[in-house]
């Protein structure tokens, strides 16, 4: 890895200020195999958003991002900082993996990571694998997996930017770093703050949000290997409304740090030691409430190279502490987990597979084992066929089993998937792809309104199907996707909640001379939510812009919910209407 980062900054020394557009074929991804491959080399379903999405879209957190990517459902309660689930292809809030710098932030308390509290000034590119990989990172990664990879020094750059827009939103940013022979460091800060909105329908109190996130990177080249540290924190204040209407607020603080150790012994034999913390605090001003979850893990893993096997096998250790406290009652659990795994990468001629199989002892569930198998065919040079199968599973967490409404005998999750594909790639610009995907989830852990209490559910059933068509030209770009799902309890055939049947995007971007503008868009089908709620479907229209002023200085702009759309994506919670967001960036290299 530190081989394909040392070379990427070095083509950037030749190029302009702004970065331009870059083909798919360039992108190295590490997440759907915990290797390098190139993006074309991926068996599953893997999309990225780049640095360049990132700038362009002028988002003001990783959900804003996210709810433009195919197969994935975001649920909001209102506005930036607001809670955000993700359901990703069907699948459950917490059933998706968040990682930054392979370092797992899914809290031990509440399950799914705090992305509204991620800014996207510190993404260098978020790497999205759809389907099950517990076979590769353990627990919790039943509908995909979210890898996202901090920003990186270039030889030498600064950046800073000022913004401002509706409901009194108010950003800064600065960076700076450098990468030479003897290694790298590069240090960023970025402050986010809105007055926001009346997030309640049945309220008309403003909640608003402040967030100040700080990024740390540095390593240095030792022989012939490397050692580096990186660091992410954010810390900030949420206003919010309780189930009574009754206008609170909360201090939290998100923080994941990764200490890494690469080496190549050999040009064949190479080796990765990762040391991970990560911290999720949340804290309530007006009670003692609170939420706690603190995780410390070791992953390391050995690769060997032949003519056509990439062999990796490796070890992982986590100790995790969870406490809460709510409404008087409250909980502090320690849990280990410790796992083993080994896969194989195989490529010969017009073949390739993808085989991987992982053993998990969980101190309160006992011993599981996951796996994934994966093949491709080139029928030619333009057709491929891919297929996959696997296995996954999820552990209870500490509040679904000491919290409110808990049970501590709830069953672990269990999910099987199968999935085929065809894509197209002509000698051209175009890419085509067809994906269809079967899972079944068994004890599906869901909360029943007529108990108040979780309990595990026989069986989910999901069946989907996803069409995506990628075209980049000079200077011209468009995506769009098409997904059509069903996610539901086969015991009386109702829906799963929070999760669109049918869903399509349009993304286009534009360059004119220097500038550029950006078009994104949204329809998404009804869903159904608590108490037999229908939220009606919506689509929702953004339009970006890159306005270039001389060689280092750039007027970005944003213009969302272009129509003023009314809706809702969690029952209860209106989302923001049409606002703006100007900012003026600076960026020297």
């Amino acid at each position: 890895m530190r081989r394909i980062i040392v070379a990427t900054a070095v083509a950037m020394v030749a190029a302009p200020a702004w970065p331009q557009d870059v083909e798919p074929t360039d992108t190295i991804i590490v997440t759907a195999t915990r290797t390098e491959i190139p993006l074309e080399d991926a068996i599953v379903p893997v999309d990225v958003i780049t640095r360049d999405d990132i700038n362009l879209s002028l988002a003001s957190d990783l959900a804003e991002l996210l709810r433009f990517e195919a197969g994935i459902d975001i649920g909001r309660n209102g506005g930036p900082g607001q809670a955000t689930s993700i359901f990703m292809r069907g699948t459950e809030s917490n059933h998706t993996l968040v990682l930054i710098d392979g370092i797992r932030i899914n809290p031990g308390t509440i399950g799914g990571a705090a992305i509204q509290n991620i800014a996207p000034e510190m993404i260098e590119r978020v790497e999205i694998v759809k389907g099950t990989r517990s076979s590769l990172f353990g627990t919790d990664a039943i509908g995909g997996v979210i890898n996202i990879i901090t920003r990186r020094s270039e030889p030498v750059y600064g950046e800073a930017s000022l913004g401002g827009g509706s409901f009194d939103t108010q950003s800064a940013n600065i960076a700076l770093g450098s990468t030479g022979d003897r290694g790298e460091f590069g240090l960023s800060a970025n402050y986010n703050s809105t007055a926001g909105f009346p997030p309640s329908v049945d309220s008309d109190i403003d909640r608003g949000y402040d967030n100040t996130t700080i990024n740390l990177h540095g390593g240095i080249n030792v022989g012939r290997g490397f050692i580096g540290l990186r660091h992410w924190s954010a810390t900030g204040n949420t206003e919010y409304l309780d189930f009574f209407l009754a206008p609170l607020d909360q201090d939290f603080e998100n923080r994941s740090t990764a200490i890494e150790w690469q080496s190549s012994f050999t040009d064949a034999l190479e080796s990765r030691l990762l040391l991970g913390h990560m911290a999720d605090e949340i804290s309530q001003n007006q009670s003692e409430d609170f939420v706690e979850s603190t995780r410390n893990s070791v992953d390391w893993q050995l690769s060997y190279t032949t003519d056509a096997h990439l062999i990796t096998g490796g070890l992982y250790y986590v100790d995790e502490d969870a406490s809460s406290l709510s409404f008087g009652s409250g909980f502090s659990e320690n849990t280990r987990t410790s796992a083993v795994f080994l896969q194989d990468q195989w490529s010969r001629d017009r073949h390739r597979a993808f085989v991987a199989v992982r053993y998990t002892d969980h101190e309160a569930f006992g011993g599981q084992t996951t796996w994934n198998a994966e093949y491709a065919f080139s029928l030619n040079e333009d057709w491929t066929l891919q297929a996959g199968l696997g296995r996954a599973f999820r552990a209870p967490d500490a509040t679904d089993r000491f919290g409110f409404g808990g049970d501590p005998d709830l069953l672990p999750e269990i999910a099987s998937e199968m999935l085929v594909g065809l894509r197209y790639r002509p000698a051209g610009r175009h890419t085509v792809s067809l994906e269809l995907y079967h899972k079944d989830i068994d004890d599906l852990i869901e909360f029943d309104l007529d108990t108040f209490a979780l309990r595990n559910i026989a069986r989910a059933e999901i069946r989907g199907a996803e069409l995506t068509w990628d075209f980049r030209g000079d200077g011209f770009s468009v995506r769009t996707t098409l997904v059509k799902q069903s996610a539901r309890n086969p015991l009386d055939d109702s829906r799963l909640l929070r999760r669109a049947e049918e869903s399509a995007t349009i993304s286009a971007t534009r360059d004119i001379g220097r500038h550029r503008v950006g078009l994104s868009m949204l329809a998404s089908g009804d869903r159904k939510d608590f108490g037999d709620t229908r939220l009606p479907g919506y689509a929702l229209v953004n339009l970006t812009g890159q306005l270039a002023i001389g060689d280092t200085l750039r007027l970005n702009a944003r213009i969302e919910n272009l129509f003023d759309r009314d809706y809702q994506t969690a029952a209860g919670f209106r989302m923001q209407g049409i606002s703006a967001f100007a900012e003026l960036r600076f960026a020297w290299r």
